[in-house]
């Protein structure tokens, strides 16, 4: 369960945000703040995963409070929520690694969105790997498959129907039986393959016989 302190100096809005984190699965809100003297406090003391953070507190303004939470909470992430719309304070969150800026006001469904892209890419790359792929690394900077442009000459219902053969070969294949199977040639199929290969999705084996080694494509476990 993620564990996420609210921190709005309007106490009404500060419940609201607790009942949309609430009805949201993984997450569960721990307390709220309403000053940046609170927050460190309560930061540091229920080491909350992620912090919904307002700009405007009485006491700090709130980008100049995140070095001060991640000093009691050192792995601490940041989804800034504020009605602040000035382009540099955008850019000045965005220099202080935030997972997000949401800007108020916004609906259940707003704040679900980036909570779960939270939950499925930030919470992904978590201490049982030691090596992050390059899907990874997209799904944490939103550059995943739904949002990429496939490569030229390519189209998303090949691509479907590349993925099925793969699903349901038996262990290994090369780019040539992926093409029999699909009626594509031998280059268009190592396309997509190689795609899903720099996706992460695939991983390659070579088989050596006489002449350059066949490249070998394989689901990853």
């Amino acid at each position: 369960m993620i564990k996420v302190l609210i921190i709005d100096d309007d106490f009404m809005v500060a419940k609201v945000h607790a009942g949309f984190i609430q009805r949201t699965p993984g997450f569960t809100v721990v307390g709220a703040a309403h000053t940046g003297a609170q927050a460190v406090a309560e930061t540091g003391r229920l080491q909350p995963d992620l912090v919904l953070l307002d700009i405007h507190l009485p006491d700090i303004n709130g980008l100049d409070l995140m070095q001060r939470l991640r000093g009691v909470a050192p792995e601490l992430d940041v989804l800034v929520i504020s009605a602040a719309r000035e382009v540099e304070t955008v850019r000045k969150a965005l220099r202080g690694g935030i997972v997000h800026y949401l800007i108020k006001p916004f609906s259940q469904t707003d704040l679900q969105e980036r909570l779960e892209h939270y939950r499925n890419a930030y919470q992904s790359l978590d201490a049982s790997k030691d090596v992050a792929e390059q899907s990874d690394v997209n799904r944490v900077f939103g550059l995943d498959r739904a949002e990429r442009p496939l490569p030229k000459g390519c189209s998303i219902e090949t691509l479907k129907l590349v993925e099925a053969a793969l699903n349901a070969a038996a262990g290994d294949v090369s780019a040539a039986e992926v093409a029999q199977e699909l009626g594509t040639s031998r280059v268009s199929a190592r396309r997509y393959l190689e795609y899903l290969h720099d996706e992460g999705t695939l991983d390659v084996r070579l088989k050596y016989g006489v002449g350059r080694p066949e490249r070998r494509y394989v689901l990853k476990a």
